[in-house]
């Protein structure tokens, strides 16, 4: 089961996540591919590198395939458009 609702479509996927959901789903991990994440509406969630402070989720990232990364909680969900390159 995945922390999130996802839509996907030719171009892009549409991913909701609840401000609900546990943390201890939103995992360190990493990607196959290069990934463009723009969050779609305010949030307050943090977006975390490894071995780098958290920051704000509140612009696009570039997030460069194997890069390793994780989300973490807001208050209020999360919706981010993922295009992969």
């Amino acid at each position: 089961m995945k922390p999130y609702q996802e839509e996907v479509t030719d171009d892009c996927r549409i991913r909701r996540f609840s401000s609900e959901v546990d943390e201890s789903e939103l995992k360190w991990h990493w990607d196959e591919k290069d990934r463009k994440v723009t969050p779609l509406v305010a949030n307050d969630w943090l977006f975390q590198f490894d071995n780098e402070l958290p920051f704000l989720f509140k612009e696009e990232i570039n997030i460069p395939a194997g890069k390793i990364h994780r989300i973490i909680r807001g208050t209020v969900d999360l919706i981010v458009k993922i295009e992969e390159q």
